[in-house]
């Protein structure tokens, strides 16, 4: 069995107004001198077999297909 991590973040440049949600309501709750706060996903996936290569090839295309919208977004896949 194979641990995978898979994080999607929004590419730079692209609004992100959950972000800018959270960076407001840490400045209410008295956090200061955090700024430019980005939000994202993360996947945690098990994949049968030992083979990191074809598990890797999987991961991407489900990332390409379903877990990441590429246009705005940015993902990794690291085995954990």
């Amino acid at each position: 069995m194979i641990r995978a991590r898979v994080v999607v973040t929004l590419k730079n440049g692209v609004l992100d107004p959950q972000g800018k949600a959270i960076e407001g309501a840490l400045g209410t709750l008295g956090f200061a001198g955090f700024g430019s706060v980005r939000q994202g996903k993360v996947f945690d996936v098990e994949v049968e077999g030992e083979d990191r290569d074809a598990a890797r090839d999987q991961l991407t295309a489900m990332c390409d297909k379903l877990l990441a919208n590429t246009v705005i977004e940015n993902y990794s896949v690291e085995f954990v």
